[in-house]
């Protein structure tokens, strides 16, 4: 999961009330803005009051306690596993550990601020500007780093089936592509903590007894930065979505026809057939992920784009924040789908994922080198045994 929550400014001026922004004082989030911000006072949308926000916040705090116990609990026991069992550490399932240690964190350090935030104080941040851009950061990060690992494994996978023949990736080139797999989010994701703000709001007014206020968390660039706020978001969007899902599409699609429209030569035995089925079951849950991914993700940045660059399109739409909950939840609902795929499905490590639930931490047998365990030791593929030496054509 993760959410770059790339610039609210949109949702900040729909829920904050004309009274606060009107007057002769200077408007931070219209004057000198050269977008269609200038809404009438009048027509400022109470987005937080209605059924269908309190619908939104039942759905948001189911999705984020699903993601609490599926993406904790899941990533939690598959990093255990390989930190167990030094077998099962080859590649592939080291870029998916990236994967598991991004969602874990997120899981268990952002969500429970985020069901706080969101739910309990419906839009109220009351852990101080600190905690607000931790959180934000770390889910920027999150995402970014799932993102890169999703292509790492893709064009691991391309290498592995479309050139069985060339030498595969030293483990030290690996420790580099991990590494920037970390290095490129960290660094890019900055914005999301430097532009962290908390923005008091007034809550209630005419309808209530008593006028309250809540402090809204978000990332605000500065009206005089909104040319450096568009470049970076379309850098981001370049980066992190379009460029990766543009690589992932055409990597799968080579291996797709490799597996596929092209015959192995000679004779095919039981074993081969055996494995070339388990190629293509492998790549059919990989390209599952791609597609979730895109369905996730698409909706979120189209809708940021939308709120960010015509903005009067969503401020004067009454369920405007509603509509961003439930993207959002879409959104962040990925990652529960990348710890179903990656833990559950039957692959090699789910026999000692079992005997980490178990507590079974050692075997009750010392068994001699097979050809599975080799294939274990040797392959690059969590969900199939190892790449076979005829290529598939």
């Amino acid at each position: 999961m993760g959410d770059p929550n790339i610039s609210q400014l949109a949702a900040v001026y729909a829920e904050t009330p004309g009274h606060v922004l009107g007057g002769s004082e200077l408007d931070p989030f219209t004057d000198n803005y050269d977008t269609d911000y200038g809404i009438p006072d009048n027509e400022i949308p109470d987005t937080t009051q209605g059924t269908a926000f309190f619908v939104a916040t039942i759905v948001i705090a189911m999705v984020l306690i699903c993601i609490m116990l599926v993406c904790g609990v899941g990533n939690f026991l598959f990093i255990a596993t390989l930190a167990r069992y030094k077998k099962l550490r080859n590649l592939t399932n080291l870029l998916i550990a990236n994967l598991a240690i991004s969602d874990f964190i997120v899981s268990v350090v952002c969500c429970p601020f985020l069901v706080d935030y969101y739910v309990v104080k419906q839009l109220s941040w009351d852990y101080g500007l600190v905690l607000c851009a931790s959180v934000n950061y770390i889910r920027t990060v999150s995402l970014y780093v799932s993102t890169n690992a999703l292509l790492a494994i893709a064009a691991d996978r391309y290498m592995a089936i479309v050139h069985p023949l060339r030498p595969r990736m030293k483990y030290q080139t690996a420790y580099c592509l991990i590494t920037g797999v970390w290095v490129v989010p960290i660094l890019i994701s900055i914005p999301s903590a430097y532009f962290a703000s908390e923005t008091m709001y007034p809550h209630g007014g005419a309808s209530t007894s008593q006028n309250t206020h809540k402090t809204f968390c978000a990332q605000i660039w500065p009206v005089d930065q909104q040319a450096y706020y568009r470049s970076y978001f379309l850098f981001i969007f370049a980066l992190e979505f379009l460029w990766p899902v543009f690589v992932m599409a055409i990597c799968y699609a080579r291996i797709s026809r490799e597996l596929w429209f092209k015959s192995v030569p000679g004779f095919q035995t039981e074993q081969i057939r055996k494995r070339l089925r388990c190629r293509r079951k492998t790549v059919m849950v990989l390209i599952g992920i791609l597609t979730a991914y895109i369905l996730c993700w698409a909706p979120y940045y189209g809708f940021t784009i939308l709120r960010d660059f015509h903005p009067t399109i969503i401020s004067r739409q009454r369920n405007s924040l509603v509509a961003f909950y439930i993207i959002e939840c879409i959104a962040m609902s990925n990652s529960m789908i990348n710890t179903f795929c990656f833990v559950s499905v039957k692959n090699n490590t789910v026999k000692y994922l079992k005997r980490i639930v178990l507590l079974r931490w050692r075997s009750t047998y010392a068994p001699s080198k097979t050809v599975d365990e080799t294939d274990i030791r040797t392959s690059s593929m969590p969900l199939t045994e190892e790449v076979e030496c005829i290529r598939l054509r």
